[in-house]
């Protein structure tokens, strides 16, 4: 059974940027909850602990029981404003969820077992993280907090794909539907000296050319 991750707020009145900028002189944060059949509703919220919060996966792929003023409504963050330099959050987006109605959203990738497998265990082998989330599809009830990559198995030039995740029951990969050429690589394993290589070829290539143009010349 899924955790669930209660969120309290409380709703307000006076909007604008001035109202705004009240709200976090007195460590409150401006937000705003949409989507579904209701009307956006303004909130705020303490930010101290949203910034807690904050610190933890669950808050941005998590479905949230948010509590404004006794009511609760499931919602998912959609968008989070931060100062550019301060520790201070500026601005939160709820979306409302509809328990029927299937979302797509962003969930984290964990790696697992990467050091064991036979490529992490393997001198020279750099073992690359092409993709640290992916987009997906599910009913609120199903959304995962991560999606876990099994890497036991990985061995040196192995390429893992979006087809090779395995999923939770009831989620997709909208992505996938799409077609073969969007089916892309989510963790690359292969010898460091590859990439010198690759790098160092047109280098190679370029000599007898200047070597020309110096004959040329005389």
């Amino acid at each position: 059974m899924a955790t669930e991750h209660n969120i309290q707020a409380t709703s307000r009145n006076v909007e604008g940027k001035g109202a705004s900028r009240r709200l976090r002189h007195a460590a409150s944060i401006p937000a705003i909850v949409y989507g579904g059949k209701s009307a956006p509703q303004p909130i705020q919220l303490d930010h101290e602990k949203i910034w807690l919060a904050q610190q933890n996966e669950w808050f941005y792929s998590s479905i949230l029981n948010l509590d404004i003023d006794g009511k609760v409504e499931q919602v998912l963050l959609r968008d989070m404003q931060r100062h550019p330099f301060k520790q201070i959050i500026m601005h939160l987006d709820f979306l409302r969820v509809d328990a029927s109605q299937a979302l797509r959203t962003k969930v984290q990738l964990h790696f697992m077992n990467q050091e064991t497998s036979p490529a992490g265990k393997t001198g020279g082998v750099v073992v690359m993280h092409e993709l640290t989330e992916v987009e997906i599809s599910c009913l609120p009830k199903d959304l995962p907090e991560a999606i876990e990559v099994d890497l036991a198995k990985l061995t040196v030039g192995a390429v893992v794909h979006l087809s090779d995740l395995k999923l939770p029951a009831g989620v997709e990969i909208p992505a996938l539907k799409l077609g073969k050429e969007h089916d892309v690589a989510v963790v690359v394993a292969k010898h460091g000296r590859e990439d010198a290589v690759e790098e160092a070829a047109p280098e190679a290539a370029e000599v007898p050319a200047t070597k020309a143009a110096k004959k040329d010349e005389k």
